[in-house]
């Protein structure tokens, strides 16, 4: 335990903490060290007269926030027990950080609080089941400090963290990676590290599970219902994502997502008061969050159980904890300051943080009694999943259909012949655009996959992405499967990422201009990353979009998501490829998949087909023989049409041409060298591309000796056609590039 020194100290800062939280300014925010000081360092001098400066200045203010009420709660176990697992917590992360000599300890020395509760105390889990549907889900939005989460998991008995896995943090191959990975842990639900997107990750899980409850629960069956918990920093707050996120969590009424502020006042250049000085409370209450402050983060077990139990009696409307914590709680010279961010402590330190906590353990021990007492969550965890699968039997018995439709969601298994519903085409269909096509398509899909569902950011009539069965999803209507994710295209991301990531079966699509992707590349690679099939719909795909001008316009984007690592970039170029894309991107739940689709009107051309896209790359025309054409013309989108009228050209001339569709880079890449051989022969290296974007990496393609046309510049504001010709994307100029290669 700390000494009495010590704890002094701890009650003027409490003092301070209380007096500041009345005011609007955070530059003196609060910080329960529990410590005892250990030299006169000129730093320690200088924080004392700013404490209590701070306190002589806001002696006479009030709090902006009630604060959580402790007397109406019970403690569920005796303090010596939880103060014991607390610091376990703390030192299994001490001991993993200054093992490897790298991470993150100050997070969970000052969090290990109010993780210890919820993991303890409060959620529903089975550690031998991570994937049990019913779970509470928790999102370690501030990633960086994930031995916090390394340590709950080993604690409460996941066997994907055992203590040789946080004896290898941050190693090659370890199951404790330095950000929390949700395809690397079981037990971890979403991946997160860039701040951020792991509250918007939460925001999306509770919105599937809202969704979920309102479709299927009935007033005698209730076989959705759980909570979504995150924890999040100050970096979480700084960073836009969050509140484009928790706005839409607000308007939407998510009242069983509870998310913990771990407020510490200290980012990595130093005291927030540099550059965070506003009054994050009354931004929530503003979002339409309840919002709670837990004073004392660091010792007060009472009143983070009181916000907890207040939390979940507000279920019109998400709730926020303030928790106020000391950032390295327990460290004599390094708590409340940024060294303990995102460095280990040093030996010494380590050692004079177990005096100072009376921890007299060896690294990596947890104490027996620690151990039993955590051990109850595998019997109680497999008690909870074996009631609620009888529920759920019961509920099956009840209501046939509607659980045959929430198993689909909750397996991931789709029904049978699903794909039968996609449109298709012949070359006498009308010509669309394709993103009225994808309209279809989406529509068909929803009628027989239970859980696709998604929108747009502000444009679903310019996207045509409105499922017109269904309604839209709101605080009133969860049922339904519209969503209005509003101008917020970094958020809808993230959100979607959680959507994906709470159940197999939920497929969610989401929707802006192609060129905005720009806003939303962090939770589009995060989708990559974390295994996430989400399914981009980004139309005005090109020049093709017209008068807009090059602000719209989108020239490098295909290319950088072709460099993402596993991304499905589709570019279709009519009815049957769109339907093809689809397919794919519905049945790829572990890869995102982003389809580039055009404004303008396209023909449905001759020898597209929906196999065809499942190989990426295909001929949809060719008059060789022997696999010898004499050029081999390549298009994708809206310039497979040009290269077509090209090869018919080249033809009248001689010419023996193969048309490609490379609808799909990656898939092609996929496919065995016969196949590549059969579409690109490497005999013929008279190749020339088209393409309405940045030629950059299409020598992959063409080879060596091919030609590439597309552009390399900005584009314009213009009618479409006007703009093709200017920037050489025509027919003609493919006649010319191959005459240039005989």
């Amino acid at each position: 335990m700390a000494s009495t020194s010590s704890l002094a100290l701890s009650q003027a800062l409490l003092a301070r903490a209380i007096s500041h939280h009345g005011s609007d300014q955070r530059g003196s925010l609060p910080a329960f060290t529990g410590l005892k000081s250990t030299g006169s360092r000129a730093s320690s001098v200088s924080s004392r007269r700013r404490i209590a400066q701070s306190m002589n200045k806001n002696r006479s203010l009030r709090p902006l926030v009630r604060a959580a009420a402790v007397e109406t709660v019970e403690p569920t176990t005796d303090s010596s027990i939880v103060d014991k697992s607390v610091n376990s917590i703390r030192f299994l992360a001490i001991d993993a950080v200054e093992k490897a000599k790298s991470g993150h300890p100050g997070l969970p020395m000052g969090c290990a609080p109010m993780a210890h509760i919820l993991y303890d105390e409060v959620m529903r889990y089975n550690p031998k089941n991570p994937y049990w549907f019913n779970r509470d889900r928790f999102v370690l939005s501030a990633g960086h400090g994930c031995m916090l989460l390394y340590a709950l998991l080993h604690l409460a008995g996941y066997d994907s963290v055992q203590v040789e896995d946080l004896k290898n943090f941050r190693q090659l191959g370890s199951k404790t990676p330095g950000h929390p990975e949700n395809f690397e842990t079981p037990g971890i639900e979403v991946t997160t590290g860039p701040l951020g997107q792991g509250i918007a990750n939460a925001v999306g899980l509770a919105l599937a599970e809202k969704h979920l409850a309102a479709r299927f629960n009935k007033p005698d069956a209730e076989v959705v219902d759980h909570y979504t918990y995150a924890i999040l920093g100050d970096g979480c707050q700084m960073e836009g994502i969050s509140n484009e996120a928790c706005s839409l969590a607000g308007h939407w009424g998510l009242g069983k997502l509870i998310a913990f502020y771990d407020d510490n006042h200290i980012s990595i250049d130093g005291d927030t008061e540099i550059a965070f000085t506003e009054n994050v409370d009354k931004r929530f209450e503003a979002l339409g969050w309840h919002v709670i402050w837990v004073k004392n983060g660091n010792t007060g077990y009472d009143e983070i159980r009181a916000a907890i139990k207040e939390a979940k009696t507000v279920t019109d409307k998400p709730t926020l904890i303030k928790v106020t914590t000391t950032i390295g709680y327990g460290s004599p010279n390094k708590a409340n300051s940024y060294s303990v961010h995102g460095a280990a402590l040093g030996e010494k330190e380590v050692e004079a943080t177990r005096n100072n906590l009376g921890w007299p353990y060896e690294p990596f021990q947890v104490p027996d009694d620690v151990k039993s007492h955590w051990s109850r969550h595998t019997p109680e965890g497999a008690s909870l999943e074996s009631d609620w699968t009888a529920k759920f039997a019961a509920y099956e018995k009840k209501y046939p259909e509607e659980a045959a439709e929430l198993k689909s969601i909750i397996t991931g298994e789709l029904p049978a012949g699903w794909e039968k519903a996609l449109p298709t085409y012949t070359p006498e269909s009308p010509g669309d655009a394709t993103r009225n096509l994808s309209q279809q398509c989406l529509n068909a899909i929803a009628k027989v996959v239970p859980g696709f569902l998604g929108g747009s950011a502000d444009l679903a009539s310019s996207n045509m992405t409105l499922l017109k069965a269904s309604g839209d999803f709101q605080k009133a209507t969860p049922e339904e499967r519209n969503l209005r994710f509003g101008v917020r295209e970094h958020g809808m991301g993230g959100i979607c990422n959680g959507i994906a990531l709470h159940s197999p079966g939920l497929i969610p699509y989401c929707a802006t201009f192609f060129v905005f992707t720009d806003y939303m590349r962090g939770a589009m690679r995060i989708s990559a990353l974390s295994e996430a099939g989400v399914i981009y719909v980004m139309t005005h795909d090109s020049i093709g979009l017209g008068e807009d001008g090059p602000t719209h316009q989108p020239i490098e984007h295909i290319a950088s998501f072709r460099a993402m690592p596993n991304t499905l970039m589709f570019r279709p170029a009519d009815g049957n490829e769109t339907a093809g894309a689809y397919k794919i991107a519905v049945t790829k739940r572990k890869t995102p998949s982003i389809l580039a689709l055009s404004r303008q009107k396209l023909p449905q051309l001759p020898g597209t087909s929906i196999e065809g896209v499942e190989k990426g790359g295909y001929t949809i025309s060719d008059d060789s023989a022997g696999n010898k054409p004499d050029v081999i013309l390549i298009g994708t989108g809206s310039e497979l049409e040009i290269a077509a009228h090209a090869a018919e050209v080249l033809r009248k001339e001689g010419k023996t041409v193969r048309v490609v569709s490379f609808v799909c880079w990656e898939l092609f890449d996929e496919q065995s060298d016969e196949y590549k051989e059969s579409v690109l022969p490497s005999d013929v290296s008279a190749r020339v591309s088209i393409e309405a974007a940045s030629t950059f990496g299409w020598e992959k393609i063409v080879g060596g000796k091919g030609k590439s046309i597309g552009i390399n510049s900005f584009g314009a504001s213009a009618p479409a056609p006007f703009l093709y010709k200017e920037f050489g994307i025509t027919a003609e100029a493919v006649v010319d590039a191959a005459k240039s290669l005989f």
